[in-house]
């Protein structure tokens, strides 16, 4: 059987996001249908559409952790709060492992909406640089914080 982090990094190799790949991962955890999984985080790679905003496997995490633990119609401000505290957990550790979780910083200054970035970010192979790492260890840090 394979692992999360495995998973993960399979579906970033079929092209699919960092976003996408993250959540994509925890689906049968998560009893989430798994193309939906990939059409709602879709637009979350490249940090937010290419905009280098929040990192996608770090966005794709969160999705996650919202779908677990996220606010319903039915549910009470508890689950908000501990939607917040584990998103915070997985930020802060992401941060801490890997400085920021910003995805231009992460790929230092490399503007993906351009195609010179997207040259640059070929050239300097920072999908396996980079990202596949972020996605590897977002996803094992998940695994601790989603008990």
């Amino acid at each position: 059987m394979e692992s999360k982090s495995e998973i993960a990094l399979a579906k970033f190799g079929e092209g699919f996001s960092c976003s996408q790949s993250v959540f994509y991962s925890f689906c049968d955890e998560l009893h989430f249908e798994k193309n939906t999984a990939l059409k709602l985080a879709c637009g979350f790679g490249g940090g937010m559409g290419r905009k280098g905003e929040v990192c996608g496997a770090v966005t794709g995490g969160i999705l996650a952790i919202g779908t677990k633990y996220g606010r319903g119609e039915k549910d009470d401000q508890t689950a908000r709060e501990l939607t917040y505290t584990k998103t915070r957990q997985l930020m802060d550790q992401f941060a801490g492992k890997h400085g920021t979780c910003i995805c231009r910083q992460l790929l230092n200054g490399c503007d993906l909406t351009t195609e010179e970035g997207q040259k640059q970010f070929k050239e300097n192979d920072l999908s396996n640089k980079t990202c596949k790492p972020c996605i590897q260890s977002t996803v094992e840090i998940l695994e601790k914080i989603m008990l």
